[in-house]
């Protein structure tokens, strides 16, 4: 798909050319980024089978880290894929990778492990027999200034974070095209990324982030239950709480969506980005919203104090 320069996403980072000489860790080797290959076979290749955690890191700390992992093994267990790897064992691989690439902050890692090389290019998880597939994918990674300026432009698309008994949205899973399509369908109405319902018709997430609105001082978010229930989001909700800002899980529509007097999207790699529209409908006064950068400043220091 052709990129358009006046296109942005909540992923956007300042161009760094130390990421064209990159080290990445497969499989207990750490390689360089142009020998780093799994085979064709693999699993999460093939089927996208698999599972992940994206991570940052501060002053040569990963943030949020025992978070990070618990996730990962709970989904792990979901799936029933033995990663073969303890919480210790990935800390380090983390810590040599970034250590490799002379890494202490603005860094952005993505640890996957799928279900590993199959002996027959088939669906059966049984096939998969040679053990997991682990990779750490690391970046130089400063979210872009001029995103964070302008604001994302969202566009509500009609494909829906489904039902836990289809796909649960609560699994951080390699299996992304429901979330991809909707991300196309955003590009191809002219935005930048897309605001999805949940089954019911309800405002529920992005196609890549968890999405939050404020209305007259308050701060609400979905219920969570048809979205990836973020870290970052999670941290949201316990600044807002601590701090007093009133915040709520809830159900929310459209109508409220476009009388939001601020809205922003969190995740690991951008923290809290502002949305500057949604469907054509201005979103605040052109630029990030008091309650907005109140959340970042509280934010950035809880980020600070778990990684001192």
């Amino acid at each position: 798909m052709p990129t358009d320069p006046s296109h942005h996403s909540a992923h956007d980072a300042e161009a760094d050319p130390r990421n064209d000489d990159l080290r990445l860790y497969v499989n207990g080797r750490i390689v360089h980024r142009s020998e780093a290959v799994v085979s064709v076979y693999d699993a999460g290749f093939m089927l996208g089978d698999g599972v992940w955690e994206g991570l940052r890191l501060y002053n040569g700390n990963w943030a949020f880290l025992g978070e990070h992992l618990d996730r990962l093994f709970e989904a792990a267990k979901a799936i029933d894929l033995e990663i073969g790897m303890t919480r210790a064992e990935l800390k380090d691989a983390l810590d040599a990778t970034a250590a490799a690439n002379a890494m202490r902050d603005d860094a952005h890692a993505r640890l996957m492990v799928t279900r590993g090389v199959k002996a027959k290019p088939f669906q059966d998880p049984r096939l998969s027999r040679s053990g997991p597939t682990v990779v750490i994918i690391m970046e130089h990674s400063t979210p872009s200034a001029a995103t964070a300026d302008r604001g994302l432009r969202l566009h509500t698309v009609p494909i829906v974070r489904g039902l836990p008994v289809t796909q649960d949205p609560k699994l951080n899973s390699h299996s992304k095209l429901n979330c991809i399509l909707a991300g196309i369908h955003a590009i191809k109405a002219g935005a930048d990324e897309a605001l999805m319902l949940d089954p019911h018709g309800f405002v529920n997430t992005t196609n890549s982030c968890n999405f939050f609105i404020v209305r007259r001082g308050e701060v609400w978010t979905s219920t969570g239950d048809y979205c990836m229930n973020g870290i970052t989001r999670k941290k949201v909700i316990e600044v807002c709480r601590a701090d007093g800002i009133p915040v709520f899980e809830r159900n929310f529509s459209l109508v409220d969506t476009y009388g939001a007097d601020e809205a922003f999207v969190t995740g690991t790699f951008g923290g809290q980005t502002r949305v500057a529209e949604i469907d054509g409908r201005a979103i605040g006064e052109g630029e990030t919203g008091p309650v907005t950068r109140r959340i970042q400043g509280l934010y950035k220091a809880l980020v600070a104090q778990d990684t001192a």
